[in-house]
Formats: C-alpha cells, sequence, structure tokens
C-alpha cells in the first residue's frame, strides 16, 4: 500500500510536467498568445503605474544588477515593517516588534526563497506582517528564481544576445503564472479544512476546564504559496505538521504536488525553448531516478526503524513512527520529506531531528547536491550547470572542444561555473567549522556526539541551499546563528544566480556551431547516466568525509 501511494503521486507528477511545461512556455517565450487577452490589461496597467513603458531587452549584467535592486529594495521594505509591526494594522493578537538580528534573519531568509525561520509565525509575527512581508516575499522570491532560470535558458538557446526584460519577466512570473495557480490552490484547501481568516485567536475552554489560546489566521492563503514557490516558512512553527496548515492525507498529497510542480515543469518549459523535447525529457529524467533513489533510503530507513530499538525486541512493525503525525505515516511522511529538500522548499510535515540517521541523511545529501528538481528555477539551472560540465569533462576525455546546444564551451564558461560549483560547499563547510570553535556555535547544540555534529551541519546546508527546513533541537535564535546564517543564505542565492547568469550572458554572444558526426549527443540514454554520475561524483568528493563524521558515523554508532 504504501509503494503504491509512493507511484501514485509520481505519476501525477510526470503527467503535470508537459502541460504546465507548455504553459510556462508561453508565458515566456514572448509570441502573442491566448494568455494575452487575460492578463494583457492587468499587466499594462502595473506597467503604466511603475513607469516601465520601454521594456527593451537586457543582458546578462544589466539583467543580473535590475535582479538584485529589486530584492534590496523588498528587502528593506519588508526590515522596516517588521521593526514597526506592533503599531501596525491587522494585529489583534497585540504582537511586538521583532528584534533587530532576527528581523534581519527573516527578511534575507524570505528574500532568498529560503523561509528558514527562527521565528515561531503564530506568535512572532501579526497578520499584516504575515501578508504584507511574508506573503509578499514568497511570491517575489520564488519570481526571482523562475525568471533567472528562463534567462539562463534563453542565454543557452535563443540566437540572440540578450536574455530577455527581467522586469516584464518578473511581472508575468506574478501575473500569469504563481498568483493564479496560488488562487486556485488556496481555494482548495479552504474547500479541505484549511483556516482562511483574519479574526483573532479563538478561545477555547478545555474539558479540565481551563482556557487556551488557539491560533488562526489567513493560513490557506500562505500554505498555497510557500509551497509553489518553493518557499516553506510555516504559518505556525511546526510548519505542515499543524492540522490547521495540513489536516488530512489530502491535503498532504495536494502540496507535495504544489511544490514539486514547478522546478519539474520548467525541465519540459526548457526543451521547448531549445525546440528538441529530449533535452528537456534527459533533465528531468535524470532528476527523477536521482529523486527516486533518495526517496527509496529514506523510506527503507524509517520504514525499517531504529536498530538499536530492534535489537530491544520493540515492536517496530510500523516503521519508526517517532516525530511523525499518525495521519500520514511513514510513506507519506518519507515522501514530504524527500520532496521538500529535492524541491529545496523546506516545509516538514515531520520533525527531520528525530528520522534515522540514513533517514536524515537524505535531505542533508538532496540540499547538498541542491539539483534533484531544485527551487522555483535554481534548481534546474544547477543541473544545467552540471550537464554542461558533463559535456567539457566528456569534452577533454576524447580531445575535442565540447559544444553545449550548438555553442562552444570554453575557459570563461568554465570558471565562471568552478565559482558556483565551490561556493556551495564553501559556504556550508566553513561556517560549521567556525560553529564549532566558538562557544556562540557550540553552546546551541542540544544533542552530544555525531548527531549535534549534523544539527550544525543541516542548519547551514539549509541556508546555502535556500531551503529552510531545520533539523531542530538547535537553540537558533541567537545573534551567532541569526548573523552567520544570515550571510549564508545570501551568499548561496547570489554567488550562483550571478555566475550562471554571466555564463548564459556569454553563451549568448557565440556563434552556432553546426552539428558534425563528432557532437557528443546530450538527449540520449547515454548522457543521463553520464550526468548521475558527474552530480553523484562531484556530490560525494565534496561532501562525503563530513557526512562520514555525522549521520554515518551515527548510523554505523547504534547498529
Amino acid at each position: 500500500m504504501d509503494l503504491l501511494q509512493l507511484a501514485a503521486v509520481i505519476v501525477i507528477l510526470v503527467l503535470l510536467v508537459k502541460p504546465l511545461g507548455t504553459y510556462i512556455y508561453h508565458v515566456f517565450s514572448n509570441q502573442p498568445n491566448r494568455t494575452d487577452k487575460i492578463f494583457g490589461p492587468v499587466e499594462r496597467l502595473i506597467y503604466g503605474l511603475s513607469g516601465l513603458k520601454n521594456r527593451a531587452e537586457m543582458g546578462w549584467r544589466r539583467y543580473a544588477v535590475s535582479l538584485i535592486l529589486t530584492n534590496v529594495i523588498l528587502v528593506a521594505v519588508s526590515y522596516l515593517i517588521l521593526r514597526i509591526q506592533k503599531v501596525l494594522p491587522f494585529n489583534p493578537n497585540g504582537i511586538d516588534n521583532m528584534e533587530s538580528t532576527l528581523t534581519f534573519n527573516t527578511v534575507i531568509s524570505f528574500m532568498t526563497n529560503t523561509n528558514l525561520q527562527h521565528y515561531s509565525g503564530e506568535t512572532g509575527l501579526s497578520y499584516f506582517s504575515q501578508m504584507a512581508v511574508i506573503m509578499m516575499m514568497m511570491f517575489t522570491s520564488a519570481a526571482t528564481g523562475i525568471v533567472a532560470a528562463i534567462a539562463f535558458i534563453r542565454g543557452l538557446t535563443s540566437k540572440g544576445k540578450t536574455l530577455g526584460n527581467f522586469f516584464s519577466d518578473f511581472v508575468k512570473a506574478h501575473t500569469r503564472l504563481l498568483i493564479p495557480l496560488a488562487l486556485i490552490i488556496t481555494l482548495l484547501l479552504v474547500a479541505l479544512n484549511v483556516p482562511q481568516t483574519l479574526s483573532p485567536n479563538v478561545q477555547a475552554t478545555t474539558l479540565e476546564g481551563e482556557t487556551q489560546q488557539i491560533a488562526v489566521g489567513p493560513v490557506a492563503s500562505l500554505v498555497s504559496i510557500k509551497h509553489l514557490g518553493t518557499n516553506g516558512g510555516g504559518f505556525f512553527g511546526v510548519n505542515s505538521s499543524h492540522p490547521f496548515e495540513n489536516p488530512s492525507p489530502l491535503t498532504n498529497v495536494l502540496e507535495i504536488l504544489s511544490m514539486w510542480c514547478i522546478p519539474a515543469a520548467l525541465t519540459y518549459t526548457f526543451g521547448k525553448f531549445a525546440r528538441n523535447q529530449k533535452q528537456g525529457w534527459v533533465i528531468f529524467s535524470t532528476m527523477l531516478i536521482l529523486f527516486v533513489a533518495f526517496l527509496s533510503v529514506a523510506y527503507t530507513s524509517e520504514i525499517r526503524g531504529n536498530p538499536a530499538l530492534n535489537a530491544l525486541g520493540m515492536d517496530a512493525s510500523e516503521g519508526s513512527m517517532e516525530g511523525k503525525e499518525v495521519r500520514f505515516g511513514v510513506a507519506q511522511s518519507a515522501l514530504f520529506t524527500t520532496v521538500t529538500t529535492a524541491a529545496t522548499t523546506g516545509t516538514v510535515n515531520n520533525m527531520h531531528d528525530t528520522l534515522t540517521p540514513l533517514g536524515g541523511l537524505v535531505p542533508l545529501a538532496l540540499m547538498m547536491l541542491n539539483s534533484v528538481f531544485g527551487g522555483d528555477g535554481v534548481g534546474l539551472m544547477n543541473m544545467l550547470m552540471y550537464a554542461i560540465l558533463a559535456v567539457f569533462l566528456a569534452g577533454l576525455m576524447v580531445g575535442r572542444t565540447p559544444e553545449f546546444l550548438g555553442r562552444k564551451i570554453e575557459p570563461k564558461e568554465m570558471k565562471l561555473i568552478a565559482i558556483a560549483i565551490l561556493a556551495h560547499p564553501l559556504i556550508i563547510l566553513a561556517p560549521t567549522a567556525v560553529a564549532f570553535m566558538t562557544e556562540f556555535g557550540m553552546g546551541a547544540i542540544s544533542n552530544p556526539g555525531f548527531h549535534g555534529i549534523s544539527q550544525v551541519l543541516y542548519e547551514y546546508t539549509s541556508s546555502a541551499a535556500n531551503n529552510g527546513s531545520g533539523f531542530e533541537g538547535l537553540g537558533d535564535n541567537t545573534t551567532f546563528w541569526n548573523i552567520s546564517t544570515g550571510l549564508v543564505m545570501l551568499f548561496g542565492r547570489y554567488i550562483s544566480i550571478i555566475a550562471l547568469l554571466a555564463v548564459a550572458g556569454s553563451m549568448a554572444r557565440k556563434q552556432w556551431v553546426p552539428e558534425t558526426v563528432g557532437t557528443f549527443k546530450t538527449d540520449n540514454k547515454l548522457f543521463v547516466g553520464i550526468l548521475i554520475g558527474t552530480v553523484l561524483i562531484i556530490g560525494a568528493l565534496t561532501f562525503l568525509p563530513v557526512l562520514a563524521l555525522g549521520p554515518i558515523a551515527e548510523h554505523l554508532s547504534i547498529r
């Protein structure tokens, strides 16, 4: 029954890839289509109000600067709102202003699509802050990642020297993709008993006669975009394990598909831009094979339970249910864990801290690879980066200048790709080492030994991958953790985006090279195998030593 559940969700995803990927292509192809009649008037109004009358094509530098400056302005406005939320409207529960370092961490977290939460949503934010800051940045950060990927795809596939217009792409990502989808998912969640209200907390009397405050609010609207935008920040502190955010197995599947569908569909969009659908299916197949492999490890580890408890003769027929919701069980918990870290969403329906060691290894490894579907847009960019690297390595083996999609790959592109590949482990491993060298870092660890190593490693990996899920058990709402993870989130988001936009700009300026007998094919099964090998080898060389100190050592110690 468990395997049938897992297979059914994967099949539904595969069926969504083509229609949604085609729709996204029509949104960003800049060719006239039927959606213009529906969304065109709204977009023209937005362009008129914002003064964007001349939306000229941009080179990669102008595109990147526009992206960064837009994000900077949104961060500044959000910081101000959180610092004065006490006096702003829609604060029926009288929540105070947020502390300065926590505000820094929060606005960086949500603007970088990370949504790492060092606060509890229902007690730390007013309704106004939840909507004007958190939900607003869930839309804008997702749109930022999507348009960066579209610009990258244009650089690799188009015959022009520009990447499009950032502001036009940014508006379309909202009006034609994220807002319509969010409205649909919100209505479905409301129909499935997820609250959507501006009323204050509900006061209830318990069976013992005590008074209890039950937090409610505009939950459904936040939950919809937190998954569609691969954001992950919960309205409640316990995220999607809360019965108001995720009340049933049906809402659980809906949330899984919501966070998975756009990253998966973008592979088909890539194939449409490349005018060779096999290219898109190669990228999707690579991601899906890696995903199923990691899901298998997570599920089998959790269904077998804790070896130490099994050795004591304790009943583990239902698997390891510690930290999991009974309404989801092992299968839907393992699937949710794998999807949320594969798609770097960060929402959780179970406590990752209580996973078995190998079960906990899966989310860590997926965030370290950061390319198995990945967040909206960014995951595709990272997998295409690995594809270019794979072609380059294959070209070196045969002594031929490598080509990808009809353009030569030369030292300039490889230097930029090296920056993106090396920056990711550097901003994970260096802060992790610093945390273990200082009392500020060591004092936050609640578990000694190997599990404590995993706690710290997970926090920085989640920040660098812009995932946002937590291993928990870590006292992270301190100046040290707020500032250090805030900086890691910044570097993790923008170094790779800028470097890969530069690669796209460089590729766009190159002359097309006609295909010959010696051209290395990148649209067949052989390349799927080479690409999987490249991702796994680079990931293992970079992260296997530190994983051996954490989850692998913990697994061996309890057997």
